[in-house]
């Protein structure tokens, strides 16, 4: 199984960016998928996931309103599109896979995911 995650890079406040995650050697559609990060000197942390289907999306509060995840299973890939990028966004995001096809978003709920991609750095700057 491989999750790679591509699309960071340096923008400034208020920006936007647009991370993928391509999934392969898994039967991604039966698979909800997550985004995390992990800021510099910090845990990490959930920010967007979304169910096998698509119907049900969550997010972060820190992010509602600015992030938008989707999913194309058709080309086994997630999407996370950020607008009105902070500071404080500038992390290294990774996406990972919930093979129970929920999208587990609690923050005990990490050990649901089972592959995890090594990340994509994100850095907005002020």
């Amino acid at each position: 199984v491989q999750l790679q995650a591509s699309g960071g890079g340096l923008v400034q406040a208020g920006g936007s960016l647009r991370l993928s995650c391509a999934a392969s050697g898994l039967s991604f559609s039966r698979y909800a998928m997550g985004w995390f990060r992990q800021r510099p000197g910090k845990e990490r942390e959930f920010v967007a996931a979304i169910s096998w289907t698509g119907g049900r999306i969550y997010y972060a509060d820190s992010v509602k309103g600015r992030f938008t995840m989707s999913r194309d299973n058709a080309k086994n890939t997630v999407a996370l599109q950020m607008n009105s990028l902070k500071p404080e966004d500038t992390a290294v995001y990774y996406c990972a896979s919930d093979p129970t096809g929920y999208g587990y978003h609690g923050e005990s709920d990490f050990s649901k995911y089972d592959y995890w991609g090594r990340g994509t750095l994100v850095t907005v700057s002020s």
